[in-house]
């Protein structure tokens, strides 16, 4: 059985979810269930940290597709940041970079979130 678990943390305005362990098809159930979390309490501002993701598999990408568009309908976005290279990768190999904003740092992804919407 993979590890995974997801942090919450709100700094300002934007909701943070700290991802840890390996993003499978066997755990990809709780990150869904924490961004359905965001969308009941209106956070539509979400901030994923990826500083402490091993591993990401095709299904864990998926999730993250199933709620960008409702997320930046409600005027909000789903930004990612901080993650290890070999995680970096997948999603780049996806074209996940044209979708998102996946920066380097925490700090700089918040940053975004203030700058003209995509």
């Amino acid at each position: 059985m993979s590890n995974f678990s997801v942090g919450f943390r709100t700094t300002g305005n934007v909701q943070i979810l700290d991802l840890r362990g390996e993003l499978d098809a066997h755990t990809a159930a709780e990150l869904e269930a924490a961004i359905q979390k965001c969308q009941r309490e209106q956070e539509f501002r979400v901030l994923v940290n990826g500083s402490n993701l091993a591993y990401i598999s095709s299904a864990g990408l998926g999730v993250f597709m199933a709620f960008i568009e409702e997320f930046r309908d409600r005027g909000g976005d789903i930004k990612i940041a901080a993650l290890q290279p070999k995680v970096y990768n997948v999603f780049d190999l996806l074209g996940f970079p044209m979708l998102f904003d996946i920066e380097a740092s925490e700090h700089e992804a918040i940053r975004k979130f203030d700058t003209v919407a995509r």
